[in-house]
């Protein structure tokens, strides 16, 4: 028999640690969003990445109001938003810290308004700031997307239970009713 044990925290227990702690159950990709500042190359690691709109083009990134790398990001003319691949946990690490040295071995390219992108990503997206919202402790950041591209065939990073991870083990790319989609085969 199988047994089930479930958590429950009530209104005096959300912490901050214990709402990060059960925020890391939800997977999502890692991207790095990044530009040129000042002659120098600024960016960071962002989980909270989302798409937002088709029409127009718009996707978003949650940033905290103590970020002192988004204080300096928020002034570029573009930026560049890199989806990370499942092999690039060193640079995601990276772009996570704090510190001058961010992109010391990172492999980069910034194009001629100065957006970055991370080299062998899944997607890179080159935008510019559409928005900004003060929500709790965090901005959400809207960000224009002016042009894409798109590399087939490379697996996306996953950020779940507060670690990196791959999609490539236990996956495979099968059609779905509207196009393409990742199953989950725990047996591969």
């Amino acid at each position: 028999m199988n047994t089930v044990t479930t958590g429950h925290a009530g209104a005096g227990e959300l912490t901050p640690q214990v709402l990060r702690t059960a925020f890391a159950a939800f997977p999502s990709g890692v991207t790095a969003v990044a530009a040129m500042v000042d002659g120098r190359p600024m960016g960071m690691a962002a989980s909270s990445f989302t798409s937002v709109s088709l029409e127009p083009a718009l996707v978003s990134v949650c940033v905290a109001h103590t970020s002192s790398t988004w204080k300096l990001l928020a002034a570029a003319p573009r930026i560049g938003v890199s989806v990370l691949a499942e092999h690039h946990g060193e640079t995601a690490r990276s772009l996570a810290a704090r510190g001058e040295e961010k992109f010391a071995n990172v492999e980069w390219s910034a194009d001629e308004a100065g957006a970055i992108f991370i080299h062998d990503s899944a997607l890179w997206l080159r935008c510019s700031i559409h928005d900004a919202i003060a929500v709790g402790d965090h901005d959400i950041v809207v960000l224009e997307v002016e042009s894409l591209d798109r590399f087939e065939g490379v697996a996306p990073m996953v950020f779940h239970g507060s670690g990196f991870h791959g999609m490539s083990r236990g996956t495979k790319r099968v059609p779905l009713r509207n196009g393409w989609g990742w199953e989950f085969d725990p047996f591969s």
